[in-house]
């Protein structure tokens, strides 16, 4: 399994290879693993949000525990929505509360982070379109999207789309427990057993939609357990292999 982060140092913003204390650096890990040779010393960067998707396609009702909780059927297909790319948020920035919403959940999911370009991809294909996972937060303003009917100004605002900490490769998705912490309050458990949809049958479904290019993330659901947060909180995304996703809510 390899690390892959984004970072700053003053205005200089790259990618880079985790190898303990240090970051090897990269110049698109998109194209290239390859290291430069150039590397610094981890505590002297900036750590931001992994990638920088052009889109980050959703996908609503995806665990059986959630859908139990809500006491809906099964979909027969994944259930789709959009995020903007000018929603994104990395490990450690705030989660600004919009001043027209009167509640705004947490929703810990598995995000797929896309390494290549991929349109009409059958599930078998899809792994080979896969960079790599990381912990993303489906922020929402619930009372929003109740009010609305329909989920894009809900799930649109700056700041709604944490991702981080880095990229992991190399890992099987299909067996990982997911978690979230709000103020160290254990409020979300499962696994990603409990996916209905496999994460190779998304990127399948979702390329026979639309285009997905390289650095574009999906977003796999969110598992039982959503609920509030306000000003002040801190939130925790945890996922094994991938680490942990913390934001504070302002």
């Amino acid at each position: 399994m390899l690390k892959i982060g984004r970072f700053s140092r003053g205005d200089d913003i790259f990618y880079g290879l985790v190898e303990g204390d240090s970051v090897l650096r990269l110049e698109n890990p998109f194209l290239s693993l390859e290291p430069t040779g150039v590397s610094h010393q981890l505590e002297n960067l900036r750590l931001l949000a992994p990638c920088t998707p052009g889109k980050a396609v959703c996908v609503g009702l995806n665990y059986r525990d959630h859908a139990e909780e809500l006491g809906q059927q099964l979909p027969e297909d994944p259930v789709l929505f959009l995020k903007p790319a000018g929603a994104l948020a990395g490990p450690g920035d705030f989660i600004e509360y919009p001043e027209m919403s009167q509640r705004v959940d947490f929703e810990a999911e598995l995000a797929v982070v896309i390494g290549s370009r991929c349109k009409n991809a059958a599930p078998g294909e899809a792994a080979g379109y896969i960079l790599g996972y990381t912990c993303a937060n489906d922020v929402t303003a619930r009372d929003l999207q109740f009010k609305d009917g329909q989920w894009t100004r809900a799930k649109s605002f700056d700041t709604f789309l944490p991702l981080g900490p880095y990229i992991i490769t190399g890992l099987d998705p299909g067996i990982l427990d997911i978690s979230l912490y709000l103020n160290g309050q254990l409020k979300q458990k499962s696994n990603t057993k409990k996916l209905i949809f496999k994460t190779g049958e998304l990127v399948s479904f979702i390329s026979r939609v639309m285009t997905l290019e390289a650095g574009d993330v999906i977003l796999t659901g969110t598992p039982a357990g959503v609920g509030p947060m306000v000003k002040g909180d801190r939130v925790e995304v945890v996922i094994q292999d991938l680490g942990s996703l913390v934001n504070t809510v302002r």
